[in-house]
């Protein structure tokens, strides 16, 4: 009998197997608003003008690939650092900020988790907003942790509950992961504000909690400074954390699997002994990081002319997000549905629809749109060619 005879078969992803229903789907009108990738109004994912420059600049001049530091290639960790807490900043001036190179987004959240399990706290629970991406849960389980959620969505009011979640928050046991988005919340588009910042980290400090922030959409909600503004909050406030950031959407670069773990500590001293740790956690899981990506996004990052055709990029893919939203709206109350009014309240690639499960099925088996059942679209697949029908198919099952 073979060893592997006990394995049951392992559920499938949610958002993937969505896909491949979509990719098997063979009606014309099909709209997969389900994947969570930006695509242009020509609905495809784009190659950035900054990036394409830097990948003929390595095909001209073309490096060795050869293994990068554990920590990552150091000029990278710098540009992202900066990137996050600003060039001028007080804790990248005191070199109080621990960065290393990390697998996107997704890895620097393992990063931190298996570092803070193994090396501060076995015992701790982490907490995520309620909803969060369903990721969330299952990295830091796979790490060790319990995992539990605060409220956030008020689907009632079509808001975040604020007093519900500090309240939760509140109610955490000292040392517990407190997982947190900086901003495009992912899967609702409902951000905390500037104005809850402060309080927010008067109280983590106050309950002695590991505030750990999510920086997946950089740039994506009002600005690449403003998307900062909680990571900023909190380093100013004088709290530890980590941060994950990822350039997998605002370089367009889903593949290349770039981002960077960031903690922010006490003194420089500190950043350098959880520095050595982060390295060694990356020896232990996988080695050493990426080359190609880290490279472009360093160059961008630090040549003057390449940083400010990205930044306009980053603008156009910005706008083109909030027009989508503009436009689905305006084409709903065109078709009669009048309650969505919402959709433009929301921030990011990403809205809670309102639409419950059936209605979502019923898009998806009626009218070929494809979105999870728990009422997430991404907004960043709409198009001035599918939009119009989007609206209509919602129209037709949505009971208001």
């Amino acid at each position: 009998m073979s060893i592997f005879a006990s394995l049951d078969a392992a559920p499938n992803d949610p958002i993937f197997h969505l896909t491949d229903l979509f990719n098997q789907d063979t009606d014309p009108r099909k709209v997969n608003l389900g994947v969570g990738v930006y695509q242009d109004d020509n609905g495809r994912v784009p190659l950035l003008k900054s990036v394409e420059k830097v990948q003929k600049q390595m095909a001209d001049d073309p490096d060795p690939w050869t293994y990068l530091p554990m920590r990552g290639w150091e000029p990278f960790n710098e540009a992202a650092q900066e990137l996050v807490f600003g060039a001028d900043s007080e804790p990248v001036a005191s070199g109080r900020v621990a960065t290393i190179q990390s697998l996107s987004g997704t890895g620097a959240l393992l990063l931190g988790a298996d570092l803070y399990r193994h090396q501060i706290d076995s015992d701790a629970p982490m907490i995520a907003s309620d909803p969060t991406w369903a990721n969330h849960h299952s990295l830091f389980r796979y790490a060790g942790y319990r995992t539990g959620s605060y409220r956030y969505y008020d689907a009632d009011a079509q808001d975040i509950d604020v007093e519900g979640m500090f309240a939760d928050i509140r109610a955490a046991e000292p040392g517990t992961v407190v997982l947190l988005h900086a901003c495009c919340h992912n899967p609702t588009g409902y951000d905390l504000g500037p104005e809850h910042w402060g309080p927010l980290a008067e109280l983590l400090a106050e309950r002695g909690l590991m505030p750990f922030i999510d920086l997946a959409y950089e740039g994506f909600s009002r600005g690449l400074v403003e998307d900062a503004g909680m990571v900023r909050a909190f380093a100013a406030a004088g709290l530890s954390f980590f941060v994950a950031s990822s350039f997998s959407k605002n370089m367009a670069m889903y593949g290349g699997r770039t981002g960077a773990i960031h903690a922010v500590c006490a003194d420089a001293d500190e950043a350098a002994r959880v520095k050595s740790q982060l390295a060694r956690t990356v020896r232990s899981l996988y080695s050493n990081a990426p080359f190609q990506g880290a490279t472009i996004a360093a160059t961008i990052l630090t040549d003057p002319d390449l940083r400010a055709g990205w930044e306009e990029e980053v603008t156009t893919m910005r706008t083109r997000i909030t027009d989508m939203r503009a436009a689905l709206l305006a084409a709903l109350v065109a078709a009669g549905v009048e309650d969505m009014g919402f959709i433009t309240r929301q921030a990011g690639m990403f809205s809670f629809s309102g639409l419950s499960r059936d209605e979502m099925i019923r898009l998806r088996e009626e009218y070929h749109v494809y979105g999870l059942d728990t009422g997430r679209i991404c907004m960043a697949a709409l198009n001035s060619r599918n939009v119009e029908y989007v609206a209509s198919a919602i129209a037709a099952v949505h009971r208001g």
